[in-house]
């Protein structure tokens, strides 16, 4: 079961990507109903399903070859993208994964980040409300599932925000979000 949410990132990232993990990745869609994927990722090749659903769907794996991946790959529904995903770990075992596209969708930047389940997402808003941060929340709607620090009214009294966060080393790696 994978439960998911995707957000787009607008504006400069706020720390260096540097210190984390990359990976290449290289992707085309045979078929969006339902998902049907071919991936290269560094040196593996993914074939993948995944099931009707926004926020959970069944999604299965498989391994390719080199040779059956670019059979696949010449079999595209459309673009094949290009992108690095860099691995940001978050507080509480969680983790971001940063694509930065290439090629045709040059300048895209979508974030993810995966709670398991709508409790796990409550259980961290609250576990920032007993470290200080009483404005924190879960914020679920819209087919979306995050979990807010602190709202500002302005991008300069967030960026002041963030600074002030990021002192905790549990959230050295937050960003503004923006919307």
């Amino acid at each position: 079961m994978e439960i998911e949410r995707k957000y787009l990132i607008d504006g400069t990232l706020p720390f260096s990507l540097e210190p984390f993990s990359c990976h290449l990745i290289e992707q085309a869609y045979l078929c969006t109903a339902p998902v049907v994927r071919v991936r290269r990722q560094d040196q593996d090749y993914i074939l993948t399903y995944k099931g009707s659903g926004l926020m959970a769907r069944e999604e299965y794996n498989l391994p390719l070859t080199a040779t059956s991946y670019a059979h696949l790959l010449t079999k595209a529904d459309g673009n094949i993208i290009t992108k690095k995903r860099y691995v940001i770990p978050l507080a509480g075992g969680l983790r971001a994964e940063l694509d930065l596209f290439e090629g045709t969708f040059d300048g895209l930047r979508i974030v993810e980040v995966e709670f398991p389940t709508e409790k796990d997402a409550n259980a961290m808003a609250q576990q920032l409300v007993v470290k200080g941060h009483t404005g924190a929340k879960a914020i679920i709607g819209d087919g979306k599932m995050r979990v807010s620090i602190q709202s500002c009214a302005t991008e300069k009294e967030a960026y002041r925000a963030l600074n002030k966060i990021r002192q905790d080393e549990a959230f050295q790696n937050a960003w503004v979000l923006k919307r």
